[in-house]
């Protein structure tokens, strides 16, 4: 009989008498996994990942090479392999020098794949661009208008002469998508029979209910404004989102089958506890709505008013008289909105009270800019002492003089006062914008950390109750960015997804390879300037809320998009390498030493190699020997110094190689790049 049983994992199966073991578990369905065995070479097990246990056998297999046998029993993931395995990887790792993403992902918080969407930009795919995206943020163009990009700041670009424009090239790809026909949208599942409440309808909300609603979970939003949108609508002006563009995109999500519930006020309205006993799992992104306290005497006169507060009744069109002379407190992006803000309501002086100089501001440098050509006076060094008024209202702010000291805990010099020199300004209205907080009203049951903020574990995002979910603004770290929320959600619905399959899997960031890089790197590339926003003219756009950019025409964008530089890896998504690295929690570190010299080679003609990716698992070798049969490939050098290198005899030889590519198809980690 040519057929034997064998026990893998627990589990009898059977296979041929001769098979090895990894041939038998991959015909029964289980994985073994490695990076040197390929199906049309002999067996060569230079990796040493397919190790496994049998018993009654002292040293562990390789099971690419190691045969069946009747009766045998095999663990492939016994904690003896899993350890072996583990240090393999991290030896690997440790001299692994590609970057298997772009510093542009790794930077965003919601972990978009920018170098993609770019690509699909610079290729003039606008509905492909806008997939990529959408895997990971529903709303892009409205991201696109309002996020600080940082995915701009870890731009390689900027090695070459500027960051590429990336936010802008978003939203011109999603509204370019938005105007047509039919805009993308994602399949959604088959109904789970799971439904999920998701309390807040702000970017965190609005993204958790799109990837749950995908995953095939029914989905409501409650949330407490007559929108949804969140701050996105009533903490963002028109004059940067234009409310119809939002609109837009919510509707999108809402077409997924998303149920939306607004004026919905918990605690009022509805009690968290009935909404948390009628649905599987619920979702908190409730957002900071409050804003903070100056602490300053006075501030309870009438006139003084919260930044978020004061955005908030503007985007509701609340009647709101600021008077002829405004000032704002604070340095950053609330408060240029809030300034442009007072001065399209036809203030006619408006200042920024701010602490340190505007090296130091945190507000983007581009709406600072656009403050100053649109009149506000920037009034740096001072900060409010005191508030003065007549009558219960505000005439006057008492502004300390300051001068900066040494760092603070953020690397910012902190401000001191300069003892006894202060200076008076005539005001109507005071705007604090100095930060946000959350209001807990109605959330009682919920357990909060000591700044008075929901409490939720950063892997699970679980809170004290166990089927009640937190992200965003009102959890552990506070108020941030719009796409940090949108992140922490698209990763909760991971894990809520998982939470109602019966195991609420955690979240962990993957382990990736990350290079590092010079300016003579780039030496060689041609300096080519960054795309330029068109923009209204200052005089016309001060006067109304229309959204003051003009967006990029299509050549602009096209040729945007191609300065990139593509840093992340093109196998990224089919690397074996790094797919087993995250199977196992590695810590290639420990290894660390010194490195190879690695280089770019074009010697295979249609192929780059990238020796910096190169882990010698033989595999280019062997199929260029044994199935193109052309022996090109071959090792140099020996121990530590090894590297693999073509030799090309004659012409022949190199025009096989042109149209071959059988190595670059086999290589398990990118190491060879096929070029067009």
């Amino acid at each position: 009989m040519n057929e034997i049983k064998l026990t893998i994992n627990g589990t009898e199966i059977t296979a041929h008498k001769g098979d090895t073991i990894l041939t038998a578990a991959k015909n029964a369905g289980i994985e073994i996994p490695t990076l040197c065995h390929h199906e049309s070479v002999k067996v060569f097990g230079a990796c040493g990942l397919c190790v496994v246990e049998a018993e009654g056998i002292p040293k562990l297999l390789r099971a690419c090479s190691a045969t069946v046998s009747e009766g045998m029993v095999v663990n492939t993931e016994s904690e003896r392999v899993v350890k072996a395995r583990r240090v393999a990887l991290e030896l690997l790792m440790s001299d692994h020098k590609g970057d298997c993403l772009g510093p542009c992902v790794l930077n965003c918080p919601a972990g978009t794949n920018c170098q993609g969407y770019v690509k699909k930009i610079a290729e003039g795919d606008d509905r492909e661009a806008v997939k990529i995206i959408k895997e990971k943020l529903p709303l892009p163009a409205s991201i696109g208008r309002v996020c600080p990009h940082p995915c701009e700041t870890a731009c390689r670009r900027a090695l070459v002469e500027e960051p590429l424009s990336i936010a802008f090239l978003k939203y011109f790809a999603a509204d370019n998508d938005l105007a047509s026909d039919n805009p993308y949208k994602p399949d959604v599942a088959e109904p789970t029979g799971k439904s999920v409440a998701v309390i807040g309808g702000g970017p965190a909300g609005l993204t958790a209910a799109n990837f749950l609603a995908i995953k095939g979970h029914k989905v409501t939003i409650f949330d407490a404004m007559p929108k949804m949108g969140g701050m996105l609508r009533y903490g963002i002006p028109e004059y940067r989102l234009p409310k119809a563009v939002l609109d837009k995109e919510i509707a999108l999500i809402e077409a997924l089958g998303v149920e939306m519930k607004n004026n919905i006020k918990i605690g009022k309205d509805i009690t968290f506890e009935e909404i948390n006993q009628s649905f599987d799992a619920t979702l908190v992104a409730i957002g900071a709505w409050n804003s903070m306290s100056t602490r300053t005497k006075g501030e309870e006169l009438e006139g003084v008013i919260g930044g978020i507060d004061f955005l908030r009744k503007v985007s509701l069109g609340e009647e709101i008289n600021i008077g002829k002379n405004v000032a704002v407190v604070g340095g950053g992006n609330t408060a240029m909105d809030a300034c442009r803000t007072a001065v399209r309501l036809g203030a006619e002086n408006v200042y920024v009270i701010y602490r340190r100089t505007r090296a130091e501001m945190p507000a983007e440098d581009i709406e600072i800019e656009e403050a100053m050509e649109e009149g506000v006076e920037f009034l740096f060094l001072t900060n409010p002492d005191e508030y003065l008024g007549e009558d219960g209202k505000i005439t006057q702010v008492k502004l300390q003089v300051m001068e900066l000291g040494e760092p603070d805990e953020s690397g910012r010099r902190s401000p001191v006062a300069k003892e006894g020199e202060f200076r008076y300004l005539d005001v109507d209205t005071v705007i604090a914008a100095i930060g946000q907080k959350v209001n807990v009203h109605g959330f009682e049951s919920l357990e909060l950390n000591n700044r008075g903020i929901i409490s939720a574990d950063e892997y699970t995002f679980r809170t004290n109750l166990p089927s009640v979910f937190a992200v965003g603004d009102a959890t552990n770290r506070g108020a941030s960015i719009a796409i940090a929320a949108i992140g922490e959600a698209q990763k909760a619905s991971e894990v809520i997804d998982s939470f109602l399959k019966g195991d609420c899997i955690p979240y962990f960031a993957p382990f990736v390879s990350k290079k590092t890089v010079t300016e003579e790197d780039f030496a060689d590339r041609e300096k080519l300037p960054r795309a330029k926003m068109p923009c209204r003219s200052a005089e016309e756009r001060k006067h109304d809320f229309k959204e003051i950019n003009l967006g990029f025409c299509e050549e602009v964008a096209r040729n945007e998009a191609r300065r990139c530089l593509e840093c992340g890896c093109h196998d990224y998504e089919d690397c074996s390498l790094i797919r087993h690295a995250n199977r196992y929690t590695i810590n290639p570190s420990r290894f660390m030493g010194e490195l190879h010299k690695g280089f770019l080679e074009s010697d295979l003609v249609s192929i780059e190699r990238n020796q910096d990716k190169c882990i010698l698992c033989g595999l280019c070798v062997r199929v260029c020997d044994e199935v193109a049969k052309k022996g090109i490939l071959g090792f140099v050098g020996r121990g530590f110094d090894t590297v693999i290198k073509p030799e090309f005899n004659n012409a022949d030889t190199i025009a096989c190689c042109m149209t071959c590519r059988k190595c670059a198809e086999a290589c398990p980690t990118g190491a060879l790049k096929i070029l067009k």
